[in-house]
C-alpha cells in the first residue's frame, strides 16, 4: 500500500456537533470561533425572516440565524441548553442558534459519505456529508453554501 493512500485512511475530520430537534449535525471545528450561552438578541427591523437580530459580542456588532427557522423547522423558545455557535462564512461572523451543543468528534475521513438526495427534509445543497458513527449518523454542514450570495449580503447589511 502506497504511502499517501495510507494517509487519507488514517485522516480524521474534527468537527463541533450540535442537534436541532432529532437531528445531529456536525461542523468544522476550523471554522468555529466559539460557543455562547444565549443573550439578549437585539431585533432588527426588515431582516431577513430566519435572522434572530444581532448580540453585542465584546464589542462586536454579530448577526444571528435561527437555524430552526434556516431549515423551516418549527421555532421555539431558548432553554438552558440552547447555545449560539458563532462562525466565520467568507470573512464574515456569524452567531447560529442551535437546540444544543453536543460534543467535539474526530471522526475518520473515510466514514463520511455524500449525502443521498433527501436527507431529513432538509434541502441537500447545505449537506456535506453524512458520517457514520456506530450508533447514529450525523449530518455534516457545508456552512459556504448554508447561506445564498443574497442572504449573506441581506446578513452584512444588519
Amino acid at each position: 500500500m502506497s504511502e499517501t493512500v495510507k494517509k487519507q485512511d488514517d485522516e480524521l475530520i474534527q468537527l463541533v456537533t450540535f442537534s436541532i430537534g432529532e437531528e445531529e449535525f456536525g461542523v468544522d471545528i476550523l471554522k468555529v470561533q466559539e460557543i455562547i450561552r444565549t443573550m439578549e438578541i437585539t431585533k432588527v427591523p426588515r431582516a431577513p425572516e430566519f435572522v434572530e437580530g444581532v448580540i453585542n459580542l465584546r464589542g462586536k456588532v454579530i448577526p444571528i440565524v435561527d437555524l430552526r427557522k434556516r431549515f423551516g423547522l418549527e421555532t421555539r423558545d431558548h432553554d438552558k441548553h440552547t447555545r449560539i455557535i458563532v462562525i466565520e462564512i467568507n470573512q464574515m461572523i456569524v452567531g447560529f442558534v442551535v437546540d444544543s451543543v453536543s460534543e467535539v468528534l474526530r471522526i475518520p475521513a473515510n466514514t463520511v459519505e455524500p449525502p443521498p438526495p433527501v436527507v431529513s427534509g432538509l434541502e441537500s445543497e447545505y449537506i456535506s456529508g453524512v458520517g457514520k458513527l456506530q450508533d447514529r449518523l450525523l449530518i455534516l454542514l457545508d456552512l459556504n453554501r448554508l447561506l445564498s450570495g443574497e442572504e449573506k449580503d441581506a446578513l452584512s447589511q444588519v
